[in-house]
């Protein structure tokens, strides 16, 4: 392969990346993080999202997730109103 076919392969892909994480991050508009208990254990996440309401659901799934061993836990503990709750735009 020669220098100029490296070259214009690595801009590509250096493009591609680029293109990827501008995409990802763009669409990214609300950013919460929420407190949750349940069952006496305590857990926090940050997320964020297009909207609010993504944003504190995807955080509350997150701050679950170490709290809970089954799926019946996850679904319960998404459930319940967090502890605390702060969004923020960014």
């Amino acid at each position: 392969m020669s220098a100029r076919a490296r070259t214009v392969t690595l801009l590509v892909i250096v493009g591609f990346v680029a293109f990827l994480l501008w995409s990802t991050l763009a669409s990214q508009h609300v950013q919460c993080s929420v407190a949750i208990e349940y069952r006496g254990a305590q857990g926090t996440a940050t997320a964020s999202a297009a909207s609010e309401e993504e944003a504190m659901r995807e955080a509350q799934t997150a701050a679950c997730g170490p709290l809970t061993a089954s799926m019946n836990d996850r679904v319960a503990c998404s459930r319940i109103p967090p502890v605390s709750r702060h969004c923020k735009t960014i």
